[in-house]
């Protein structure tokens, strides 16, 4: 069966991790974070509640991928954009 070549990466504050893993053909978004082993290294990163993005955009675990494919492991934000521009704007003005 042909496979794809994806590339899945977890950016933490300090650095990223970058996994290439090749998957079978009609693989979904999920079965590539699975196949690199960045879950198993990051226990912080809890499966029931990870967001995915491909390329920037937010993606759907069940999402199927293309070959030369970016998942990313999104983060949680640390706060809202928003409430950083308004941090932002109070300095600022100071």
């Amino acid at each position: 069966m042909p496979s794809l070549r994806v590339e899945v990466v977890y950016a933490r504050a300090s650095a990223q991790d970058v996994a290439l893993v090749e998957v079978e053909e009609g693989a979904r978004a999920i079965d590539a974070v699975k196949a690199s082993g960045l879950l198993a290294r990051y226990p912080e990163i809890d499966q029931r509640r990870m967001r995915l993005g491909r390329f920037g955009l937010e993606i759907r675990a069940d999402e199927s991928l293309r070959d030369g494919d970016r998942v990313e492991i999104l983060r949680p934000l640390a706060m809202g954009p928003m409430e950083a521009r308004r941090l932002r704007a109070r300095r600022k003005n100071r």
